[in-house]
């Protein structure tokens, strides 16, 4: 499943807390994007459900054009196709706007979906410092293991008042003791411009981890390979069916376009699959 924003142009509930900062006024519901680097345009994104094997569109989902709208869509298609269908998917693909912390806890612990999505991360530097993966997690513990052995913990110390474990993004810091850091001999490839070093650790780092394992095994990369067919329909979305402009406005407008469109394609795919009959040769 992947999305695109398809043609120039938020359902009715917003997706996001943040105020745009430029509305349409001719349709004050799509959002402003310039998502592919190009010329920034008010769009609206939609979202496709597709069966891999066959590159066959299961659901449609309009959303608006941003990266909450389309994860939103997404768990929106996969339990509106358990429940008319009762399909339910083994695995999912799609690309790293999916691959988020609190999406990759859904799919695994309440969908039990296996993500083939790439896991988003921000967490790699920029020099030549260690890796956020030179640090091993201790369970057991509750706590990272740095390459010198030093031990990096959320609280040293009982406060009189607790202090909470988890931040309001869902984080939880780990760090490391300023004196071990300044006796340490790996410092300067650790932390050269910080006192000590801090690890950023998500509280659903368990279904991060689980995207990370499955993006090794061969399944994984023929998901990746697979994906190519979802592109071609996106392709052929503007192409060939000229959707590179709504003619209908607002929400409803363009999940109406969507639909029709979605539809085009899987007659078309349909057609392509129904065998011919050879010609019968009279006697």
């Amino acid at each position: 499943m992947i999305n695109r924003p398809a043609a120039h142009g938020n359902p009715d509930s917003p997706a996001s807390p943040v105020t745009p900062k430029y509305l349409s006024p001719a349709d004050p519901a799509a959002r402003w994007t310039g998502a592919h680097g190009g010329q920034a345009f008010f769009a609206y994104s939609t979202n496709y459900l597709i069966d891999l094997a066959n590159a066959v569109i299961v659901d449609v989902e309009a959303s608006t054009a941003i990266r909450q709208a389309e994860v939103t869509a997404q768990r929106t298609m996969i339990d509106r196709t358990q429940e008319r269908f009762g399909i339910w998917p083994q695995r999912l693909a799609a690309d790293t706007g999916y691959g988020d912390a609190a999406n990759l806890a859904w799919l695994v612990h309440e969908r039990g979906i296996e993500p083939h999505i790439p896991a988003f991360d921000h967490a790699s530097r920029r020099t030549d410092s260690f890796q956020r993966t030179a640090f091993r997690y201790d369970h057991r513990n509750d706590l990272y293991v740095c390459p010198g052995r030093k031990h990096l913990v959320q609280h040293r110390r009982d406060y009189a008042s607790p202090r909470p474990h988890v931040d309001k993004d869902g984080f939880m810091r780990y760090r490391a003791s300023q004196h071990d850091y300044q006796s340490c001999a790996l410092k300067p490839q650790c932390c050269p411009g910080q006192p000590a070093r801090k690890v950023m650790r998500s509280i659903h780092e368990g279904a991060r981890d689980l995207a990370r394992d499955l993006s090794q095994t061969d399944a994984y990369v023929t998901s990746r390979r697979e994906r190519k067919k979802v592109e071609m329909l996106f392709a052929h979305l503007k192409r060939i069916l000229k959707l590179d402009r709504l003619r209908l406005r607002g929400p409803n407008g363009a999940k109406d376009e969507f639909h029709l469109a979605a539809t085009a394609q899987n007659l078309r795919k349909l057609a392509k699959l129904i065998p011919i009959q050879p010609p019968i040769v009279p006697a």
